[in-house]
């Protein structure tokens, strides 16, 4: 027989811890599903900037393991599984892991999303190689030797300021005619004498044998290529909704995200969305970790039958 809870919440990153947190303390029974390491893609950012309560900033691995402590302490039942299908069963849902089924008659979807890829030649065969998508992780290897960073919004220009502390240089290559980060990140990044911005410019290909060597751009301006030398490449061109557990089960927006109300109610009654996945979030650590609790709180009254406002 599965696990029964008032509440499963799918997905370990900071939506899902939070709303796992405010579940478990409106005192609904609450599993969350946290996958592998809890924290998600916040685990691999060294300085997290606008949360509340940090005002010099926050590691992501030093916010995560907070949120999932509080989660615990709260009674909230967090087992590092991942959601793998996601099936009807009576009024509820029965939600399938790698550690076996569970049912709630409230599903909470905080699965994030994944960075994509830019999908040019030598990307998936360097990858590991010089070809990375974490500055924390990897920028040490690459001591003073020049390094690339593809995307010009908030993560793009986070992780580049953190590689900026160990290359000799880095090069953004932003496609557009301007950068889209924040206007801190922008400043930051336009200010520091280590990072060369490249705009209205594109990657055709990324260089390397064995390892990365390069990479070769194209000026969409013009249309001239050229060939940059490089010791890595960190890729930071948006995110890919991780949906694939629920693609069958909702109507998704042209992005693969989740449509939601105010109160993150999907169009499935007692399935609701938090964070990165939903349609309109903003992909900011603070606003997904609001949708968690303002999902934890509607799936509360959903379960109490109370009326909405």
């Amino acid at each position: 027989m599965p696990d029964e809870f008032d509440v499963v919440v799918a997905g370990g990153g900071i939506a899902g811890l939070t709303a796992g947190m405010f579940s478990a303390r409106l005192g609904r029974t609450t599993l969350v599903l946290a996958g592998g390491v809890p924290g998600g893609l916040l685990l691999n950012i060294e300085q997290i900037e606008g949360f509340p309560g940090f005002p010099a900033g926050v590691p992501g691995y030093e916010l995560c393991p907070m949120a999932q402590e509080q989660a615990a302490e709260a009674g909230a039942d967090i087992r590092m599984t991942e959601l793998e299908r996601v099936e009807s069963a009576g009024d509820g849902w029965r939600v399938a892991t790698g550690d076996g089924d569970a049912e709630a008659r409230a599903l909470i979807l905080a699965t994030g999303a994944s960075l994509k890829g830019l999908g040019v030649p030598g990307e998936e065969r360097l990858q590991g190689r010089g070809v990375s998508h974490c500055a924390t992780c990897d920028g040490p290897l690459f001591q003073d030797r020049a390094i690339g960073v593809v995307g010009g919004g908030d993560s793009a220009l986070q992780e580049a300021l953190t590689l900026a502390g160990f290359a000799s240089e880095v090069v953004v290559i932003q496609r557009d005619a301007e950068l889209t980060a924040q206007a801190s990140y922008r400043t930051r990044a336009l200010d520091h004498p280590k990072i060369g911005i490249r705009y209205r410019t594109v990657v055709e290909e990324i260089l390397g044998d064995e390892t990365v060597t390069g990479m070769r751009t194209r000026d969409l301006a013009t249309g001239e290529t050229g060939e940059l030398e490089l010791g890595g490449v960190f890729v930071y061109v948006g995110l890919q909704p991780n949906t694939g557990a629920v693609e069958d089960r909702l109507t998704l927006d042209g992005e693969g995200r989740i449509p939601t109300d105010a109160w993150m109610r999907t169009e499935r009654p007692g399935m609701f969305a938090a964070g990165v996945l939903r349609s309109g979030s903003l992909c900011q650590a603070a606003s997904s970790a609001g949708d968690g609790a303002t999902a934890a709180k509607a799936a509360d009254r959903f379960l109490s039958g109370a009326p909405w406002p």
